[in-house]
């Protein structure tokens, strides 16, 4: 007997385009690539098309123009089809505060169609893997936010789907509970070879989680590859020095000026630095003249970097990031 073929999970989007009556385009003609088992990271301001997007990869959105293929089906043409092999957990949870998590998980197994002998076992085992065993029983409406965030996640696994769209899946979250959902986008990927199409404003997370990274702004893609490969189009590390005595600031200013180009507000002593020199040969220079600093910290280029370069503006969920709000 020959092997049954194996499922396409890829993500094939060519001149994609949606246009609301009496508005601009959102999305404006883009295309990309998400491979079989990648974590492809979405980012973009509120407003850039990422939502607009992902409604339509879902089939929950007519293009107005364009191709899309999720799981090797049209997303025209082949609505069911494509809803059979993806999952999603949108921004908005579509959950009832009457029910509790194991209530909303036996209704998605009987909705899916999961063979009645494997629905409890299917549902314990998400539960378990969500961290929501022991709130298994409890009303919905007394779930905290990341609660309400894992058990929209374990619904959408729920008939193990090939493809997994998450749409901003952690605003708003605790670091626990951030940290808590990452690893299991990132085990899904890794051990299941679920890919997965994460749209997020945290840049961290990009960082953390997504193979590759596509920007999207005013509805088209202006930049797309590996977190590391976007970051060294942006340049060298970034050394910044932070005087013991402001007295000593013109003479450190000079010095750094020697090493790279002046960087940051202009109030920091700052320089990026030019090919081919590293925070040694700063620290030995500062020790051979004689100034003496607090701290000197060499930064490597940040997606943050890459967002402002690429756009000329930053995003939103990257000060949540930097302030440790929001990230673990």
């Amino acid at each position: 007997m020959s092997e049954a073929p194996e499922r396409d999970n890829s993500i094939v989007v060519e001149k994609l385009v949606r246009e609301f009556r009496k508005g601009p385009r959102a999305v404006d003609g883009i295309d990309l690539y998400v491979a079989p088992g990648e974590i492809y990271g979405f980012l973009g301001p509120n407003g850039a098309g990422k939502s607009t997007t992902v409604l339509m990869l879902t089939t929950l959105l007519p293009p107005t123009a364009g191709t899309a293929r999720v799981g090797g089906y049209d997303v025209r043409k082949e609505g069911p089809k494509v809803r059979s092999v993806i999952g999603a957990a949108l921004q908005e949870a579509a959950l009832d505060p009457l029910l509790t998590g194991r209530d909303h998980l036996r209704l998605q197994t009987m909705l899916q169609a999961i063979p009645r002998a494997e629905r409890k076992p299917r549902q314990d085992e998400l539960l378990e893997r969500v961290g929501l065993t022991e709130a298994a029983d409890r009303k919905v409406r007394g779930y905290s936010g990341g609660m309400k965030r894992r058990l929209d996640l374990a619904l959408a696994l729920v008939h193990r789907p090939s493809i997994l769209f998450l749409d901003e899946p952690t605003t708003g979250l605790d670091p626990q509970s951030r940290t808590a959902l990452w690893a299991e986008v990132a085990r899904l990927a890794r051990d299941d070879n679920v890919t997965v199409f994460l749209t997020t404003q945290y840049l961290e997370e990009a960082d953390v989680l997504a193979d590759r990274v596509g920007i999207i702004d005013h509805g088209t893609i202006v930049a797309e590859g590996t977190p590391a490969a976007l970051k060294a189009e942006i340049g060298r590390p970034s050394i910044h020095v932070i005087p013991c005595n402001d007295g000593d600031r013109p003479r450190i200013k000079g010095l750094l000026d020697g090493f790279g180009e002046p960087f940051g507000d202009g109030h920091d002593l700052a320089v990026r630095l030019r090919e081919g020199v590293g925070m040694a040969d700063v620290i030995r220079a500062m020790d051979t003249d004689g100034l003496v600093v607090d701290d000197v910290e060499l930064r490597a280029p940040t997606l943050d970097d890459v967002f402002l370069a690429k756009t000329g503006r930053t995003l939103e969920g990257a000060a949540e990031s930097k302030d440790g709000a929001a990230a673990p």
